[in-house]
């Protein structure tokens, strides 16, 4: 579940990469989105075309909206707490159970300046992906960053997340083309 921070191209490459391949596909996306304050969405809805593959793009920021609207129970993020596997995970699956798209990620985690712990430092972010039915959830090192800027950590996760649809996808397109 932990990864390894990559960064191949800007946010902006990852986005156009992204909506290329769920073009190509005809496959749609939905996110739902906390600490990277609708990042993703924003991304992927400037790349033109992306009219025909986005779904919905919602921010939860607060733990009642992730309850009321996706659906997280207020008892997961009391057990576990906001920033965790667990509620990237429910997210996730609240997400695709409303949009019904076929892809569909969630974020939740730290961006900083403040919040952080020593257990949950600044950069800890939980990403949820439901990608043609397989559910996962990425926990990319974003404290390892040199640049802990809140911006920083907003960019890097939305690049993680995108590159991550990408690189799943691709695998899909592979085996289908066998």
């Amino acid at each position: 579940m932990t990864d390894i921070i990559f960064s191949e191209c800007s946010p902006e490459t990852a986005a156009e990469k992204t909506v290329a391949l769920l073009r190509s596909m005809h496959l749609t996306v939905s996110t739902a989105e906390s600490c990277t304050g609708g990042l993703i969405s924003e991304l992927i809805t400037s790349v033109s075309g992306a009219s025909g593959i986005f779904e919905l793009g919602i921010c939860t920021y607060s733990e009642r909206i992730k309850t009321e609207y996706l659906g997280v129970p207020a008892e997961l993020i009391a057990k576990y707490g906001v920033v965790s596997e667990q509620v990237a995970l429910s997210m996730v699956q609240g997400l695709k159970q409303r949009s019904g798209a076929d892809v569909c990620v969630s974020v939740t985690g730290i961006a900083g300046p403040d919040g952080g712990t020593a257990e949950t430092p600044v950069g800890t972010v939980f990403i949820g992906f439901d990608i043609c039915g397989e559910q996962f959830v990425r926990l990319p090192q974003l404290w390892k960053l040199d640049d802990l800027s809140r911006c920083n950590i907003r960019r890097s996760a939305a690049a993680y997340a995108l590159s991550v649809i990408e690189n799943k996808l691709s695998e899909v397109n592979r085996k289908d083309e066998r």
